[in-house]
């Protein structure tokens, strides 16, 4: 059964058709064909594709003559599925056939292992024929931190944070977004929310959650209405500065978690006082600071410089 995640992928591009060509060109550099209009036509499409073949979206893209330039199967990809590899050339090949124009899949995968999945290569038989899915995964998705591209860009802010909401600048993408959504309305923007919020694992929410709070403290609405009520407003007026503090070392605590986890991936071994060290650190730019080191470092004393 869809989920509450992939339903809201799937109307981010109904509800914008638009955003699909336009990802196309900017993202993956394709050539898109010129053209007036891009209209969803997933109705059409049952009738072309037996029910065990149903793609979440179709879009189709019109010149100015209205002659079909290219038809768009838009699949929202949450977890590995092997049947989708025999899915997904089927829709080309029908949609193709029937529409007598270009036809490509854009996969939507937010999870880095299921993007790389999603992209491989789909042998049709002897090497005689293939399709490869266009897939719009964390490689291809830019870590968007600045609230003013973020809110020129809300639709791919979404995508920002919810792909790399967990990363070293999670709590910066996740920012921009939340930041972004003030310009929608309340409707979209809490289905954006519960989107971006579903994605992040718990020290990430955690330090959201004290974000949000300390921000509310300090008089700073930073963040739409809604947002600024994820904490109990009872709650807000009696907080008491233990309080605080607790969710402030929330926030770090979700810098130490996102530091490790990088550590690990590179294959970085932390001695016993290395570990200490990191579990000990209270200063967020020192945390900050080590994040960033990972990147092409050898050792733990590289990181911890």
């Amino acid at each position: 059964m869809p989920t509450l995640e992939h339903n809201a992928l799937v109307e981010m591009f109904r509800e914008r058709p638009e955003l699909a060509p336009r990802l196309l060109a900017t993202l993956f550099h394709v050539e898109v064909p010129p053209h007036a209009s891009v209209a969803v036509v997933e109705s059409s499409l049952d009738q072309l594709i037996p029910v065990e073949f149903r793609a979440d979206l179709v879009l189709e893209l019109r010149d100015e003559i209205d002659a079909l330039v290219l038809a768009i199967v838009i699949e929202v990809q949450r977890d590995v599925d092997p049947d989708k590899k025999y899915s997904w050339p089927a829709y080309v090949a029908v949609v193709r056939a029937r529409k007598r124009c270009g036809t490509i899949v854009l996969v939507v995968a937010p999870d880095a292992g299921v993007a790389a999945w999603a992209a491989e290569n789909i042998d049709l038989g002897l090497s005689r024929g293939n399709v490869e899915p266009l897939v719009l995964g964390p490689t291809v998705v830019p870590e968007i931190t600045d609230p003013a591209d973020a809110e020129k860009e809300t639709e791919l802010a979404v995508l920002s944070a919810v792909a790399h909401g967990n990363g070293p600048s999670g709590l910066t993408v996740v920012q921009a977004a939340l930041a972004s959504l003030g310009r929608l309305d309340q409707e979209h923007a809490m289905v954006y929310f519960q989107l971006i919020w579903n994605g992040l694992r718990e020290p990430m929410r955690q330090a959201l959650e004290a974000l949000v709070m300390e921000r509310q403290i300090e008089g700073e609405a930073t963040f739409p209405p809604f947002v600024q009520k994820l904490i109990d407003r009872g709650k807000l007026e009696g907080i008491r500065e233990g309080e605080l503090k607790g969710m402030r070392e929330g926030m770090r605590e979700g810098k130490r978690d996102t530091l490790l986890r990088l550590l690990a991936r590179a294959g970085i071994v932390l001695t016993e006082n290395e570990s200490a060290r990191i579990q000990a650190c209270t200063d967020v730019a020192t945390l900050d600071r080590w994040i960033e080191n990972v990147l092409g470092a050898k050792t733990a004393t590289e990181v911890l410089s």
